[in-house]
């Protein structure tokens, strides 16, 4: 990613002089201190690295020292601000107003100042200004020479931080589609005001061609393409799955070995594509070396790729996972299909959590009944009211297996704390299958794995509604284990070659949770982002940031962080959402 946004603290102050202002600095500033050591200690951005803080040279008391602040947190690259206070300010000298800046501010509750007046005075001025801020009140009284941060304060803070971090580290980055529309699936429709509206994003595209281009006239790294066949006969070839399509379509063992050279050299430059890569400017390719910036790619594939190429079935799953040849790294998200929405809720999950993410589609409910009819057993644990089966030939990351563990349980985690033996896991956990070649012409190979059950799983996807634009849904549930004998029969009657995921969402009793069939009957598009862990409150507050409002969740209401003018809204929080959204409309416009 290189250069990360840094979050800026802004310690604000009673400007009067004389013995209020001075009775208050070192407190103040305390408190900035705190904040900051506070996100330092817990949050990372994608490489392992401390998320940053900088914190005003001075105390805030006037309009000067608020423009003052800001020249810094501009030469430093801050992308968004949390203000904090133990006392009364004067509001709209103190307060940030760059439009661009998502921004909280706490207001410390004590007594003997009132920090709390403050809170309520400026976030009144934030939304009467039309730049929505979250306030952050604690429960608790604290005593003024109290500077520790209360629990509820802190959980707070690093959630805005998670979702404002995100929200700055999309921002001025791109979205590269490889190829054009998939198979009349609209979301990879890519539509360019979306990204650059709500999002800050540029919108990239180059042709499929180029990376035939740059097979023909070997403009990829030629050692690393070496240490890659090294890799990829060692952990995949060697793994090769069984070839299932009738003889007369399957291809000979020199073609399938052609193929897997064309595979890897693929993956290579679909991430030379997005990244750039400085050993091609050495090669003397100045051009291709600069990439395309992208923080999310797509690649169409079908049909005009893999009906005569093999597929980006490996290339996907690779760039999609933690690690390959070159070790344990962070994800290159791609998107299969070039299916952008999908693509950016991955990228929402993935900036959360730094965690590789499934791409999947939501393919079929399966009932209890159902289950019964066709096994003769019955559904059980987790699994009891149903699952949906969630399976894709492309980019269901190796992570996905569940073959990574914390605290003896299957896990996805962050690159820094995946061992190698982790690693060697997944890979063996994964077969190779030769592709269905009714369904891709070109061949190519597909990762077949089954996920591990007992995964904490959320389930996100963005659509755009005409008239409406983006909405966000979600769906916290778990990874289940079936019967081995009930996956065997009710897997086998889709492409047994692709990855399954069972997922059994939490239900709640109403609305889109009533039932798993409900879920499935809600979700709004064929495919599905799947991040490790119950992230549906960070996705919330992230959304909230960048005015999308979420249309489906199942995470408790009154753990929802949003600004606080949603409050004004109305008393149902999710009409207020979409009010809100629609209102202050999208951060970049």
């Amino acid at each position: 990613m290189g250069k990360y946004p840094k979050i800026g603290i802004r310690p604000t102050i009673d400007g009067r002089q004389g013995g209020v202002r001075e009775s208050l600095e070192e407190k103040t500033m305390n408190l900035a201190k705190g904040v900051a050591n506070l996100i330092s200690s817990n949050l990372k951005n994608g490489d392992g690295s401390p998320v940053e803080c900088v914190i005003a040279d001075s105390t805030i008391g006037r309009v000067g020292e608020s423009a003052a602040c800001a020249e810094k947190f501009e030469r430093e690259g801050v992308g968004s601000t949390i203000t904090v206070t133990s006392s009364w300010c004067y509001g709209t000298e103190t307060m940030d107003m760059n439009p661009h800046y998502p921004k909280a501010v706490w207001g410390f509750n004590g007594t003997e100042r009132p920090g709390a007046v403050y809170l309520a005075a400026v976030l009144a001025a934030h939304s009467q200004k039309g730049l929505p801020a979250f306030g952050i009140y604690g429960h608790d009284v604290q005593d003024i020479n109290d500077d520790s941060i209360p629990e509820d304060v802190a959980e707070k803070i690093l959630r805005f931080t998670r979702a404002a971090q995100a929200t700055a580290t999309m921002r001025g980055k791109s979205y590269l589609s490889i190829g054009s529309v998939a198979m009349g699936i609209a979301g990879s429709i890519v539509n360019p005001d979306f990204f650059q509206k709500y999002l800050g994003m540029r919108n990239e595209s180059v042709d499929s061609t180029e990376i035939i281009r740059r097979m023909k006239e070997g403009i990829y790294d030629h050692e690393e393409f070496e240490k890659a066949m090294a890799w990829t006969e060692k952990y995949c070839k060697v793994n090769e799955g069984t070839d299932y399509n009738r003889p007369e379509k399957q291809k000979s063992r020199a073609e399938k070995d052609k193929d897997w050279e064309f595979v890897v050299k693929m993956t290579i430059i679909i991430r030379d594509l997005m990244k750039g890569n400085p050993k091609l400017r050495e090669m003397g390719f100045k051009e291709e070396a600069i990439g395309h910036n992208a923080i999310l790619a797509g690649f169409q594939g079908q049909r005009q790729w893999t009906d005569f190429l093999p597929n980006g079935d490996f290339s996907e799953t690779i760039l999609n996972s933690s690690f390959d040849w070159n070790g344990i790294r962070e994800a290159h998200l791609l998107a299969t299909e070039n299916d952008s929405l999908n693509g950016v809720a991955m990228l929402f999950n993935h900036l959360l959590t730094n965690k590789a993410q499934i791409f999947s589609d939501v393919r079929t409910y399966w009932s209890p009944q159902a289950v019964k009819r066709v096994t003769g057993k019955e559904l059980t644990g987790l699994a009891a009211n149903g699952v949906i089966h969630l399976i894709n030939s492309g980019a269901t990351t190796l992570d996905g297996t569940g073959r990574q563990t914390l605290n003896g349980q299957p896990a996805m985690k962050e690159p820094w704390n995946i061992t190698q033996e982790e690693v060697k896991a997944c890979l063996a956990a994964t077969t190779w299958s030769p592709a269905d070649r009714d369904y891709f012409r070109g061949g190519g190979f597909s990762s077949t794995f089954l996920t591990r059950g007992g995964m904490p799983v959320t389930m996100s996807r963005v659509n755009i509604v005409d008239g409406l634009g983006p909405v966000l849904q979600l769906a916290e549930g778990w990874t289940v284990d079936l019967d081995p004998e009930v996956h065997e029969i009710i897997n086998r009657r889709t492409d047994k070659t692709w990855p399954t995921t069972w997922f059994a969402p939490r239900l709640t009793g109403k609305g889109a949770f009533k039932d798993v069939y409900s879920v499935m009957n809600n979700w709004g598009a064929n495919h599905g982002a799947i991040s490790y862990g119950h992230i549906g409150l960070d996705l919330i507050t992230l959304a909230s940031i960048l005015r999308i409002p979420v249309c489906m969740h199942n995470v408790e209401e009154s753990n929802i962080f949003r600004p606080s003018a949603w409050n004004a809204f109305g008393m149902e929080k999710e009409g207020a959402d979409y009010r809100a959204c629609k209102n202050f409309g999208p951060i970049y416009k």
